[in-house]
């Protein structure tokens, strides 16, 4: 039967979407029905062809959480114990305020800069909770696009980070980028850098690694982090620190808070972005911190007003139970010793098998140098390879990773470190 008809005695004709004698158009219109398909996170789809894969030697080596040497996720002793004594201590279940409870953000911040911080001891801290790293950059692109007093300019190392970038894009604020990676060397293009940065215009925003540089692995040294401060300083540029891997670097969270230490040294107010996912392996627990140094207690005060403005729309108040893990654990001295010892097992791990798979190529007869490898540091590794041969590993080999060459240190294990090295030479001789 038609879809349309004419009643008796009319010429009236049903069109579109109207329904007649149990018929719908099927031009029917949808509200979403312009919506495109959006492409597949370059991450979850290198994980999806991993499952697939039959291959009993398989690889993935685009994870990007800590593995034990048996592949497997790992839960912290120092967490299993602060779970539970809060079981114990059988909390409610309250709404947190705004801000996150003022220990968790007076932990987050002193672990940042510090026992001794003269920042923290004159209040000059405006810090919240924020849900995880990325939160916290999302609260701090949303705080800068409000009341930045500069351009709205923000720019990133090439590369970063992938949600860097469309995190600041959602914040309002304008992307652009200097250079950081020198692909030549696997290594950190230093003289670009400063290049790039005493160029760029006064009153701008400069978003900082503090460690483990995501996705390469490449961090500045000393000095040149000193250099990078004195430049930005004088260019009157404001620097964000992004801080995902503190102690899981090197294993110690001195060391890797030392660029995040340096730059206030030097008389910078600075942004910081906290994550715990990495050094305490709470990544679907979503706890984090933002945090400005401000001039004095009252600016931090005026600060710390806005930000919560900010937040209340967006979120309303951050979740309470990583973040109750978090205070139990740095808020006692016992517990925090012993969780300085686990986040210290992980960061040796991540650096033993980076010498292993060195060394494995050296052994091999690789004529490349790889001495980037343990160069390097944090999860990730940038391997110089390029798209052909990490194709090729995948095809070949069943070595999952991104086609850029970036391998999650994480995936790689005593078990499978040798078949690695073996496989890798085969692309690359």
């Amino acid at each position: 039967m038609a879809c349309s008809k004419t009643f008796q005695g009319s010429a009236v004709l049903l069109r579109n979407s109207a329904v007649f004698n149990g018929c719908i158009s099927k031009r029917a219109s949808s509200w979403w029905g312009a919506v495109q398909m959006g492409p597949p996170d370059v991450i979850l789809g290198v994980t999806e062809a991993y499952k697939k894969d039959t291959n009993p030697k398989k690889i993935n080596l685009g994870v990007g959480a800590y593995r034990d040497d048996s592949g497997k996720p790992f839960v912290l002793p120092s967490v299993h114990k602060a779970e539970k004594r809060l079981m114990d201590k059988q909390l409610d279940k309250e709404y947190s305020p705004i801000s996150g409870t003022a220990d968790f953000c007076k932990h987050s911040i002193t672990l940042a800069l510090g026992e001794d911080s003269q920042h923290v001891a004159a209040g000059q801290n405006a810090t919240v909770q924020a849900i995880s790293g990325t939160g916290a950059l999302r609260v701090g692109g949303a705080f800068l696009n409000g009341f930045f007093p500069g351009t709205k300019d923000i720019y990133l190392p090439t590369p970063s980070w992938g949600n860097h970038g469309p995190i600041f894009r959602h914040s309002g604020l304008n992307v652009k980028a200097y250079r950081y990676y020198d692909p030549s060397t696997c290594g950190f293009d230093f003289k670009g850098a400063l290049e790039d940065l005493s160029k760029i215009p006064e009153r701008s925003i400069v978003l900082l690694h503090a460690c483990a540089h995501n996705p390469t692995g490449v961090d500045p040294r000393p000095e040149q982090w000193a250099e990078m401060s004195a430049v930005i300083k004088k260019r009157n540029l404001f620097p964000f620190f992004d801080m995902a891997y503190q102690g899981f670097a090197s294993g110690d969270v001195a060391k890797d808070a030392l660029a995040v230490r340096a730059f206030l040294k030097d008389g910078h107010q600075i942004a910081l972005a906290q994550s715990y996912a990495k050094n305490m392996g709470l990544y679907g627990e979503r706890a984090g911190a933002f945090s400005l140094i401000c001039a004095d207690k009252e600016e931090a005060a005026r600060t710390m007003s806005q930000i919560k403005i900010l937040i209340r729309p967006m979120y309303s108040n951050p979740p309470i139970h990583g973040a109750r893990l978090v205070t139990e654990i740095l808020g006692d001295a016992s517990l925090k010793q012993e969780w300085l010892g686990d986040v210290k097992l992980m960061a040796d791990r991540i650096i033993s098998v980076r010498s292993k798979l060195q060394d494995n190529l050296k052994k091999l007869g690789s004529s490349r140098n790889w001495q980037h490898i343990t160069d390097q540091i944090g999860m990730f590794c940038f391997t110089g390879m390029d798209q052909q041969q990490c194709e090729r590993l995948t095809k070949e080999f069943s070595v999952y990773l991104t086609k850029d060459g970036r391998i999650s240190m994480a995936g790689v294990t005593t078990k499978n470190v040798d078949y690695l090295a073996e496989a890798i030479h085969a692309v690359t001789k």
